[in-house]
């Protein structure tokens, strides 16, 4: 059994330990191994630390149950074919690394690529009307092929925009509220199957976690914050998708919210967003590809090039990731760059002085 996989499972199941401050351990002490057999004066060391988490993880390395769960799940994913990917590994979604909250694990089962360079979400009610699934199936057929569409798998717009990605040869995946040893609900179950051989299942929860209401709140958390964009295609004015929907405003990526009729419950969250200037009126395929840059190419700047412009070695190897990675937030540059934020600033200043870097919606970072 993966020694380091078992300790990162664990790492995860420690109670009273959420996603910020997982992420405050990890980046001072490197490795969730490294966490786990930390002693309690090196715990204490640790700035920022509280005498209650250290507890909490001091506890959970002799809490046997726990150990049991995790056993059980790194027995699992193997079994079945599951990746799990830790918020350090390179497969895990990049763009997940802006959002403060960002799942410490995530268990992931197909075929795409989570770093595509577009991704996508679509969102709706789970009762939408004929107009919402026409709109719906226009914009998806209408996307580039190397766009990846991201959806809750819900009934409603989420199917509907599964399915329609899968017909048009996109790939599409599904983020979902509970373990991979389950699957929410039942009646999507061959609509996931499919999606398995052309983009996949994605989860934060661990084994035996149900569908749990509490659950999809989380859910949407990475369903917005895995996506350069998200359109809400029709919604009330409460409920999850406007709930994805300030998570998105708030991650600050791009949001579009497709208008309907002034007495039409199913889009007054749509017109909410539009009113309140959050969202982006969308008005068809063509604005969201003009808007997010999908459209036009993006060619890697030569490394002879990169050398000749006289850039200094800190500037160089951000110009490799970018190249690497198509491009990235400010957010994943500091946490994947030894720099701190002023001299990223910097950096990016001068690069794009010299029309070297250009910065997409959703403070996205791309070589020109």
């Amino acid at each position: 059994m993966q020694d380091h996989l078992l300790h990162q499972v664990a790492f995860t199941l420690i109670p009273g330990l959420g996603p910020v401050s997982r992420k405050k351990l990890i980046r001072y002490f490197g490795t969730a191994s490294r966490i786990l057999h930390a002693s309690e004066e090196e715990l204490r060391s640790m700035p920022g630390i509280g005498q209650a988490l250290v507890k909490q993880i001091l506890l959970h390395k002799t809490d046997r149950i726990a150990d049991q769960l995790a056993e059980q799940t790194v027995r699992f994913v193997t079994q079945q074919g599951i990746q799990p990917l830790f918020i350090t590994d390179p497969a895990y979604p990049q763009k997940l690394l802006h959002c403060p909250d960002a799942p410490t694990l995530l268990f992931w089962k197909g075929t795409a690529d989570l770093n595509a360079t577009a991704v996508l979400s679509i969102i709706g009610t789970r009762s939408n009307s004929h107009y919402g699934q026409q709109v719906t199936e226009n914009l998806v057929a209408s996307l580039p092929k190397q766009v990846l569409v991201v959806s809750g798998l819900a009934y409603g717009i989420d199917a509907i925009a599964h399915k329609a990605a899968l017909q048009n040869g996109l790939h599409t995946v599904g983020v979902l509220a509970h373990g991979l040893d389950d699957l929410y609900p039942p009646a999507h179950r061959n609509l996931a199957k499919n999606m398995l051989d052309q983009g996949g299942l994605l989860t934060e929860f661990h084994l035996h976690t149900k569908a749990d209401k509490y659950n999809f709140p989380r859910r949407n958390r990475v369903v917005a914050g895995m996506a350069d964009a998200t359109v809400v295609v029709e919604t009330a004015a409460k409920g999850g998708s406007m709930i994805t929907a300030d998570l998105a405003f708030g991650y600050n990526r791009e949001l579009f919210a497709v208008p309907g009729r002034l007495n039409d419950a199913k889009s007054a969250g749509c017109l909410q967003l539009i009113q309140q200037q959050k969202a982006l009126l969308y008005t068809g395929p063509e604005q969201l590809l003009e808007t997010m840059g999908w459209e036009l190419p993006r060619p890697a700047l030569p490394v002879a090039d990169v050398a000749a412009a006289n850039l200094s070695s800190a500037e160089q190897a951000l110009i490799r990731l970018l190249q690497e990675k198509d491009g990235c937030s400010t957010d994943e540059l500091l946490w994947l760059l030894p720099v701190d934020s002023g001299s990223l600033a910097n950096m990016l200043l001068n690069l794009e002085i010299q029309n070297i870097i250009r910065t997409l919606p959703g403070k996205r970072i791309c070589l020109l």
